[in-house]
């Protein structure tokens, strides 16, 4: 039986650290990180590498429940993958356990919690965002193409790929501010 920890940020700029330190503290021989979203299984390597080694009386070890997804069903999903192989899944905050069926059922009621409070999250953004616009402080990100230089270039009869390349941005930006013109 092999204890495996997986540690994950959302971005570059935050720290797996303090997770490996708790993940070695419970046992873990291995712990892999990864530092990418964890809306969705896609990119997530180092999950996958896990989960490829995991083997029956194995366990997958997080700090939280947020660590290994955001979404209920990609959760449950995870831990039916990890059930299948015989192995279980073991959150540290709070103490969950799949090896038995009430960790499993604590899990799923967290799970929903966890991607209710996402949802409340997102909400609190949009709100906190509308009524900034609304006292004029919001300005949203500051702009960072020339969209004037960009008009200029399209009436002197430059197409977008050299239009893009001649001001460092994508085709993309510039079909973006064509369309908007």
């Amino acid at each position: 039986m092999a204890k495996y920890g997986y540690a994950r940020v959302s971005s570059l700029s935050q720290s797996t650290d303090v997770q490996v330190k708790a993940l070695q503290d419970a046992g873990c021989t291995v712990v892999r990180t990864e530092k990418i979203s964890g809306s969705s299984r896609n990119g997530r390597d180092e999950l996958a590498n896990i989960l490829d080694f995991l083997q029956s009386g194995d366990v997958l070890v997080v700090c939280k429940l947020d660590r290994l997804g955001r979404n209920t069903r990609d959760v449950l999903n995870l831990v039916h993958e990890i059930d299948q192989k015989g192995a279980s899944l073991q959150a540290l905050e709070p103490a969950i356990d799949t090896a038995g069926a009430m960790g499993k059922m604590v899990l799923t009621v967290l799970g929903m919690v966890s991607e209710m409070e996402l949802s409340f999250i997102k909400q609190r953004q949009a709100e906190g965002i509308a009524a900034a616009k609304a006292r004029g402080v919001y300005k949203g990100r500051p702009q960072s193409v020339d969209y004037a230089a960009i008009l200029q270039l399209k009436s002197q009869g430059l197409g977008v790929t050299a239009i893009a390349a001649k001001m460092g941005c994508s085709r993309g930006t510039v079909y973006k501010t064509l369309g908007e013109s």
